[in-house]
């Protein structure tokens, strides 16, 4: 018989793994939602309970299971131009400077990485604004790199394809200019266009393993992914940004975030946007 009863030993076990893992730090008040959400996998996979999964996860798995896991915990909430600010100063102060001074290192081809892009709107979105800023009157070799922990949001990302409610707030020009109307089986849904999707690499990547990327960045946008990790943790990470981003790049955090009370090597230019010198 199944049972979904997660005690306090089981949550304990749980939490200490995902944050061995992944990072996320999963206080007590998180209690409810693991169980709920960890349910689920025990209903998928057969497991009678708890102890039981856990001990499956960490003696006995390849490793596809516990990445169902912390697809499973991880929180996954974004929508298309979310925090307009960040692309207020991306129109108004980064993108002037490729325009007029793509002499320097990097600004002929800036690289973009959007770390925790969930199902994809906020890759798409910067596409959207590199193509909408330059059009075709300066040629740069921009791309997006876009990581996520879940594989299950990341196959949504790749797909890019949308339920109109997530659109209700997008202007309808720009609904016509970058996404493709659903027909039949399809009616209700949008598709992004190739414009915006070449533009992006989707890669599954865990924000606690070492930076397997060669480029350096020009921008790192990590937006309320901190939130979710301690301090040890947000310091590390931030650390990791630092070192991947080319002198004079920027890393956008969340609105709801900040790097006070880290040690960190950025210069603050304005609330949640940060600068390597």
């Amino acid at each position: 018989m199944l049972s979904t009863e997660l005690s306090d030993r089981d949550f304990r076990r749980f939490s200490a793994l995902v944050y061995e893992k992944c990072g996320i730090n999963l206080h007590e008040g998180k209690k409810e939602l693991v169980r709920a959400r960890l349910a689920k996998r025990l209903r998928e996979t057969g497991f009678r309970n708890f102890n039981a999964y856990y001990r499956f996860v960490t003696q006995r798995d390849s490793g596809d299971e516990l990445v169902k896991m912390l697809d499973a915990i991880s929180t996954n909430l974004t929508s298309f131009f979310r925090e307009e600010k960040h692309f207020d100063f991306l129109k108004q102060v980064v993108f002037p400077t490729y325009a007029a001074d793509k002499s320097r290192a990097g600004f002929h081809r800036p690289r973009f990485w959007s770390a925790g892009c969930s199902t994809g709107e906020e890759p798409y979105s910067l596409a959207r604004w590199l193509l909408e800023y330059f059009g075709k009157t300066v040629r740069l070799d921009a791309r997006i790199l876009a990581t996520d922990i879940s594989t299950k949001v990341l196959a949504q990302a790749k797909r890019g394809v949308y339920p109109a409610v997530r659109l209700e707030k997008v202007p309808a020009t720009v609904v016509r200019k970058y996404f493709q109307r659903g027909y039949g089986g399809q009616e209700g849904y949008f598709r992004v266009k190739p414009s915006l999707r070449q533009m992006i690499e989707f890669k599954r990547f865990n924000l606690m393993e070492p930076l397997p990327f060669k480029e350096a960045f020009n921008l790192i946008v990590c937006r309320n992914v901190m939130i979710y990790f301690d301090k040890r943790t947000q310091q590390a990470l931030t650390d990791k940004f630092y070192d991947a981003l080319l002198d004079g790049g920027y890393l956008f955090i969340g609105h709801s975030e900040t790097l006070t009370g880290i040690h960190h090597r950025f210069r603050y230019i304005r609330p949640s946007v940060y600068q390597r010198p």
